[in-house]
């Protein structure tokens, strides 16, 4: 099967120059780019790092004379390729680089005539713009991740957070579970590839990096919900037995309780990190109305009050 083809077009203006390494390494997942264009005002002391990537990545720059105070010419000559660059027929997508909403039209337009749209932006991008895409990639993933692990790990929360623009994990386990579901109810066995396509479909700016895992494999088998096999290259995903997850939970509990130590750890702190490790975990489920009573209820641990009338749970031997 040939590659697909791909129409690259930069917005040099809200884009900096330190991305394009990683913006060509993540495109030779999808195809190769035939075009290669940025645009920007190129007498402005602003685009003088951009100038020394255009030779060395074989970029096209495209001039753009800001003409009005405050306006993005840009935008329009962007957009005006584009349409050029469709109309022409012999590309199969296009990457849109930017971290600017304006052009949340221009992908949807590209989307309805048949093509495949990849945005690339910063985590400012707004959400119009992720969404209008088939895929979105947060620029900030594709660099430097071994020093922002320890930032993308904290970056899991539990509502879509304005600032980092990312989708609730709660949710996307949810989502997985409903595919898994369908397949099962179809009797079909559900492999991971399947998982990642119908997450992307459905987010598109979905993106395993934002949780701090390097791959979906890893996302789903940290998952409370999930259990993967694997035969030779497949890999099939599916839902644990209920009695399965909930021991593998208290196993959990259990250790970071002895981790503690004598004074053990408090029960607020205990049930964060319980709900950050398996965000699908409900108390209420296990039929209990606190977390404090569910985990009085485990073998080995001990519920009580500090000095300050407060409530831990430390290793009962």
């Amino acid at each position: 099967m040939e590659d697909k083809r791909f129409a690259l077009l930069i917005d040099a203006d809200n884009i900096s120059a330190k991305y394009i390494s990683s913006i060509l390494d993540e495109m030779t997942k999808h195809g190769i780019t035939t075009y290669r264009r940025i645009y920007g005002d190129w007498t402005s002391t602003q685009s003088t790092k951009w100038k020394a990537e255009l030779l060395e990545n074989s970029l096209i720059p495209i001039q753009q004379f800001s003409n009005t105070v405050g306006k993005n010419a840009t935008d329009s000559a962007l957009i005006i390729d584009a349409m050029d660059i469709l109309y022409t027929n012999n590309i199969d997508g296009f990457c849109i680089v930017s971290s600017d909403g304006d052009f949340t039209r221009l992908a949807s337009r590209l989307r309805e005539s048949g093509m495949m749209v990849i945005g690339m932006g910063e985590k400012k991008t707004p959400r119009s713009f992720m969404t209008a895409c088939t895929k979105f990639t947060n620029l900030e993933n594709l660099i430097d991740q071994d020093e922002e692990e320890e930032e993308s790990q904290e970056i899991v929360s539990y509502s879509l957070s304005k600032e980092k623009q990312v989708i609730n994990k709660s949710i996307i386990e949810k989502t997985i579970v409903g595919i898994i579901t369908e397949n099962q109810n179809k009797d079909k066995t559900t492999g991971i590839g399947e998982i990642g396509s119908r997450l992307v479909n459905k987010y598109p700016d979905f993106d395993v990096r934002n949780y701090g895992y390097s791959l979906l494999s890893k996302f789903l088998e940290e998952g409370l919900q999930f259990n993967l096999q694997k035969s030779n290259r497949t890999i099939t995903v599916q839902l644990k037995d209920p009695g399965k997850s909930t021991e593998e939970l208290v196993k959990y509990i259990i250790q970071l309780v002895i981790s503690a130590g004598e004074h053990g750890i408090g029960i607020n702190e205990l049930s964060n990190l319980t709900h950050k490790k398996y965000s699908d975990f409900n108390i209420k489920d296990l039929g209990y109305s606190q977390f404090s009573k569910f985990a009085q209820s485990i073998d080995g641990i001990e519920v009580y009050e500090d000095a300050s009338k407060r409530k831990r749970a430390r290793q009962f031997k």
